[in-house]
């Protein structure tokens, strides 16, 4: 009967989300479908939640699944972008182990004696602004800055280079690694 909870939705869509980020992996100089790839893995990463809430699926194996899910993707964008994203991988993984192994699959709803600023972030599942500020530096940072790489905002879209969709891009991406920051210093604390 324990093996039913591997034919879960939720864990369906991870496995799911699995393979897109290995196709992503494989074809991770083709923007063209690395992108598509990846972006579906990080929303359907908002949907396997909301299916095992909805469904009654909770398990304490998926949550596991989906933040380990979670943290190969980012640490395939880091490890493959920069020299240093490693030390980036490395610090989600140690996170996603102390959290798991000390907390267990319940860990988003064990902060009451955090920090104010943690207990910020954590509030309502990160649905909060300063959670949503820390998501998108930990998901959409790493896309992002494979964008900036790759030039997909000014070859594919089109856009002229000129000085202010340099700066906005440059906003952007301090915004996006404000947000990592402070993330991070979530994390270590």
């Amino acid at each position: 009967m324990r093996w039913r909870v591997f034919v879960y939705v939720p864990n369906i869509i991870g496995y799911i989300r699995l393979l897109l980020l290995l196709i992503g992996w494989w074809h991770f100089n083709y923007p063209i479908i690395f992108i598509p790839c990846y972006l579906t893995s990080v929303i359907l990463d908002g949907i396997d939640g909301f299916a095992a809430r909805r469904l009654n699926q909770t398990s304490e194996f998926g949550a596991w699944f989906d933040v380990l899910i979670d943290n190969i993707g980012r640490s395939m964008m880091w490890s493959l972008l920069y020299n240093w994203g490693h030390f980036m991988s490395s610090l989600e993984w140690c996170v996603f182990v102390c959290t798991h192994s000390s907390l267990g699959s319940d860990w988003k709803k064990k902060f009451e004696k955090s920090p104010w600023l943690i207990q910020k972030i954590m509030s309502n599942d990160f649905r909060s602004s300063l959670g949503t500020w820390a998501i998108s530096g930990i998901h959409i940072l790493p896309i992002w800055l494979y964008g900036y790489q790759k030039l997909i905002l000014t070859k594919t879209l089109l856009l002229p280079v000129t000085a202010v969709s340099v700066y906005c891009q440059w906003f952007v991406t301090g915004l996006l690694i404000s947000g990592r920051i402070l993330c991070m210093g979530a994390e270590v604390r």
